[in-house]
Order: C-alpha cells, then structure tokens, then sequence
C-alpha cells in the first residue's frame, strides 16, 4: 500500500468528522454551561455597573449599591479562581513525560 501525503489528508478530512461531538452529547451540554456561566457574568458586571452609576448620582438606595459590589466581587473570585484551576491543569499537562 502506497502511503503518500496525499492519501493521509483524505484519510484525515473524512475522519475528521468523526472526532466531532455529536449533537446533544455531554460535551455540547457543557459548552451550554460554560456559555450560560459567562453570559451570567457579564450580566452581573453590567447590573453591578449601572447600580454603582446610579448610587453616585443619587438615584439607587446604598444597600443596593453594597449588594451589586458584593455579586460582582464575588463573580470575579470566581471567574478568576477558575481560571487559575484552568492554569494548573494546562500547566501539569506541559509536565508530563511524553
């Protein structure tokens, strides 16, 4: 069997979609997760935000403006605790033996 460069991209461009996931496995579900995550990130940067720039001008009570700053620190510990884990896994993969 000849074995040319050309005979391994064809094998590779239709076993490419086999590597894909299929739609509705476990994979897309988490990919939904990690995007409602940070599309609920987003939204509690922006509310904290808008909260904060009503309060300097008088128009939000104080109690919501400690509220937002308290959501958002917290978003931010986690979305930065996260990505130090994401860090650590990339990092301990780079120090395996090959």
């Amino acid at each position: 069997m000849d074995f040319t460069p050309v005979l391994a991209a064809k094998g590779y461009s239709s076993a490419r979609p086999l590597t894909q996931p299929a739609p509705g496995t476990a994979s897309e579900k988490r990919g939904g997760f990690a995007a409602a995550a940070a599309a609920d990130f987003v939204q509690t940067l922006k509310t904290g935000e808008q909260t904060a720039k009503s309060a300097m001008i008088t128009e939000a009570d104080p109690h919501a403006l400690v509220q937002a700053l308290a959501k958002t620190e917290l978003a931010v510990e986690t979305a930065v605790t996260v990505r130090n884990k994401i860090v650590e896994a990339y990092q301990e993969i780079l120090r395996m033996p090959v």
